[in-house]
């Protein structure tokens, strides 16, 4: 006997969510709450940024898919705000870019479905001094 759909939950963003399972992380914490209750389903992708997440935000999110999800929690942010050691690629975007680009996945996540909730994470502060050590 098959029961209802289970609510899906989506994990989006870089490795604050591809690591959320590791370690008791957040991502573990969600699962374990809603173990049978909810689907969580992750989608976090190391060292991406808000420009990245554009160019596959419809493969993850298809409009026509069976089931949508219930609830999307996004998280990009702290790739996007890295400035470059000089010379050195980075995925750094500018600021007016990147509100432009979390403007646009809000835009096609809330046109999934009108039951599909939105949560975006805030970027952490940031410890420079300790950021320079490691570089």
């Amino acid at each position: 006997m098959v029961g209802p759909v289970r609510p899906q939950f989506v994990l989006f963003g870089s490795s604050i969510v591809q690591f959320s399972y590791g370690n008791q992380g957040w991502g573990a914490a969600l699962a374990n709450i809603y173990a049978r209750k909810a689907d969580i389903v992750l989608r976090g992708y190391g060292g991406w940024n808000s420009s990245n997440a554009l160019q596959i935000l419809h493969q993850v999110f298809p409009k026509d898919a069976s089931v949508q999800p219930s609830l999307v929690i996004v998280y990009f942010g702290g790739n996007d705000s890295m400035l470059p050691p000089s010379g050195a690629p980075s995925a750094h975007v500018p600021l007016d870019e990147f509100k432009d680009n979390m403007r646009r996945i809000a835009r096609h996540l809330k046109s999934l479905s009108e039951k599909t909730r939105v949560i975006f994470l805030g970027v952490p502060p940031v410890n420079e001094d300790m950021i320079r050590e490691f570089l």
